[in-house]
């Protein structure tokens, strides 16, 4: 017992000392600072409305397969369920609580401060959920998760391509900017589930190769940090004014 508690508090490291990092990005900003703590908050609160959106769409996947589809393959099922349920579920909520918090934290926030408080959000959203996929994991898995840190590679590749809509004018990118980690995201999960792996063992590539990718998330996450107060662009002012923030949460 005494090793899984060690091991899961270990776990939790990585994503803390991200935390403070960007946190203290600019020490002497009281604003950028309260935002950071605003965006971690909702990092963690946000999974009450995960649960409530996952719950809604879990009984709509429920009755499309009683009324509507009754014979769905468990692996069709799967799909939809890890795709939708899950991964769709909780992008778009800690997408929302992103907008949320940019709209009650108004600010000359630049492309570089947009991605760090969704990042935030993201590794607030990852450590409450480490919490119930500790109970009966093993020390390595749960060493995995603390090392990998999923939630926190997808929330870079999500704040960094909504700070590049802000800063081109293009819509384009804040689509991709949703829609790519929602793909990856469900493809993990589904790489792990069981139903898939009973079609070819060899299909746990497809989850292997998802958390190594996630490794590589993290690395450009902090190659990005290091080098944005180098790049003017990266440090511009991008939200100004708290309408021009209120005119964006039609976006």
């Amino acid at each position: 017992m005494l090793v899984l508690i060690l091991s899961f508090v270990v776990s939790l490291i990585p994503s803390v000392l991200i935390v403070r990092w960007l946190s203290r990005r600019k020490k002497d900003d009281l604003n950028y600072r309260n935002t950071c703590k605003g965006a971690l908050l909702r990092g963690l609160f946000c999974v009450l409305p995960v649960l409530g959106v996952s719950g809604v769409l879990y009984i709509t996947l429920a009755l499309i397969r009683k009324f509507v589809y009754p014979d769905m393959p468990p692996l069709v099922y799967q799909f939809f369920y890890k795709f939708i349920v899950l991964a769709f579920a909780e992008e778009l909520v800690k997408f929302f609580c992103f907008k949320n918090l940019l709209k009650n934290y108004p600010g000359e926030w630049t492309w570089a401060d947009l991605t760090a408080f969704m990042v935030i959000v993201g590794t607030g959203f990852g450590l409450i959920e480490d919490i119930p996929y500790a109970i009966g994991a093993s020390p390595i898995i749960m060493l995995v998760r603390g090392i990998t840190m999923g939630h926190v590679g997808y929330a870079f590749t999500m704040g960094w391509l909504y700070g590049k809509m802000r800063y081109t004018g293009k819509k384009i990118y804040g689509f991709i900017g949703f829609m790519l980690p929602f793909f990856l995201h469900g493809l993990y999960d589904f790489g792990l589930s069981d139903e898939l792996l009973q079609v070819n063992d060899d299909l746990a590539i497809v989850a292997v190769s998802l958390a190594l990718l996630d490794l590589v998330l993290l690395f450009l996450m902090i190659r990005f940090f290091r080098r944005a107060p180098k790049k003017e662009r990266y440090n511009q002012p991008l939200y100004q004014l708290k309408n021009d923030v209120e005119k964006d949460a039609a976006i």
